[in-house]
């Protein structure tokens, strides 16, 4: 499965919304048969569909299929982004924005959460789990998770906000992602699982706490993989031919 191969599906199915082909509410073609249109595996079009999920466009009903979600509407992180680029949003306001409106979102999910929306949850810590291998489909996971939270408060303003930085957060960690132990991972996995058992016996004052605690943890994590990455550069960049003796001049 390539990288390649799954910008098919996602340019696919965008093309499928422009056109008016598919609208709020509707069901995607079984991954089967978007394998034989699009002319891909059906690993890609499974691969297609979590990155869709992750931005927001589309949205996974258990045991029922894929969706062109009816609600809350989908923000697009592009106002958000030229924001950040304007005025330069630092890796530490992205976090604090984001326990700001995930830590409370996990407590009312607690309290709202219905059986679909449990089911959803279960879904991606499993998946979480199995894909540790894969960084970037671990991440889809990660991403999808605190979607779901999100959707389970069950307020569509929050929802709404949290998709936004989630997108954001998605096209700016999804390039560095690689960088993750093994475990983190593991760690990131468990963290999402806390979270989840404590919405499932709602227990909303649990909930926020694992959530702050997973967003903090996350927060300390990527700082070492910048450190990390720093310092690889500085090595690779000592190693360069030339550098030694100055080069040619």
């Amino acid at each position: 499965m390539s990288e390649g191969s799954t910008d098919q599906v996602v340019a696919f199915v965008r093309d499928l919304i422009v056109r008016g082909r598919l609208r709020p509410g509707d069901r995607l073609p079984a991954e089967r048969e978007l394998a034989v249109q699009i002319g891909v595996s059906r690993p890609s079009v499974r691969a297609g569909l979590h990155a869709l999920a992750a931005m927001g466009v589309v949205q996974s009903r258990h045991g029922s299929g894929t969706y062109i979600p009816s609600g809350p509407p989908a923000l697009g992180s592009e106002p958000l982004s030229f924001l950040a680029a304007l005025h330069g949003f630092t890796h530490d306001e992205m976090y604090e924005a984001r326990r700001i409106l995930e830590v409370e979102a996990a407590g009312l999910a607690a309290e709202r959460a219905t059986h679909e929306h449990l089911a959803t949850l279960a879904e991606e810590v499993t998946g979480l789990f199995a894909t540790r291998d894969n960084p970037q489909l671990f991440f889809v996971h990660d991403i999808n998770f605190h979607r779901a939270v999100a959707d389970a408060a069950a307020n569509p303003i929050v929802a709404s906000l949290v998709g936004m930085v989630s997108a954001m957060y998605y096209e700016r960690r999804k390039e560095t992602v690689e960088r993750a132990s093994d475990s983190d991972l593991r760690d990131a996995a468990e963290a999402h699982r806390r979270i989840y058992q404590a919405i499932r016996v709602r227990d909303a004052a649990a909930a926020r706490r694992a959530m702050n605690d997973h967003l903090l943890q996350a927060f300390r994590y990527q700082a070492q993989e910048t450190e990390r990455s720093a310092k690889a550069a500085a090595a690779a960049a000592r190693q360069r031919p030339g550098r030694a003796s100055g080069g040619a001049r």
